[in-house]
């Protein structure tokens, strides 16, 4: 049966699912495929490729229909989505910043996000690097979030810190839910047109 690059990498999705993204190689979806290696690198070229396809991917399920009318809420709510994007593939936040993926859901995404901002008045520039500090600031917790799952923070050792001592029950909670609302809350705060 012929296999397509649309076979190579909801395989390699499946493999990232079930076994993380350090079991993602060429050669488990040949494996998984039962192709030749040249076949799925005829499909995706190389490695760094493959990423690229699986971060659009995974970044295609943030669906952008349904969303506010308001610009605030409209950017938050399409932060909200790209978070739960994430978090339906293991490692998803992982995948996603390890690439430069200027693929159509990817782009489709940044799009809506930079529209909404520039609605609200930001100028070009602000819009460009708020569309940036809302992107980094979903990955990076969704990453922490998807790290945490086996692992405690209760052996945390602090030394000589008293500020980090004063707020840890509140550093190591795993309330990651209300953390990402808290943060984008702060975010979308600063949303604020060009003077």
């Amino acid at each position: 049966m012929t296999k397509s690059q649309a076979d190579v990498v909801r395989t390699a999705l499946e493999i990232l699912d079930e076994h993380g993204a350090g079991a993602v190689s060429l050669r488990a979806i040949a494996q998984r495929l039962d192709v030749r290696m040249n076949t799925v690198l005829w499909h995706v070229k190389t490695k760094a490729r493959l990423e690229e396809l699986m971060a659009d991917a995974i970044v295609a399920g943030v669906s952008l229909t349904g969303l506010p009318a308001d610009w605030r809420e409209r950017a938050a709510e399409i932060a909200r989505r790209y978070r739960r994007a994430l978090l339906a593939h293991r490692d998803g936040a992982v995948v996603v910043a390890g690439t430069y993926a200027a693929e159509p859901a990817t782009l489709d995404v940044a799009e809506a996000l930079c529209a909404a901002l520039l609605e609200g008045g930001l100028s070009e520039r602000d819009a460009a690097w708020t569309l940036w500090d809302v992107i980094y600031f979903v990955l990076g917790l969704t990453q922490e979030e998807q790290a945490l799952p086996g692992r405690s923070a209760d052996g945390l050792v602090l030394g000589e810190r008293p500020a980090l001592r004063r707020v840890l029950p509140f550093l190591t909670e795993e309330s990651f839910d209300e953390r990402f609302e808290h943060g984008l809350a702060k975010l979308v705060a600063t949303f604020s047109p060009a003077e």
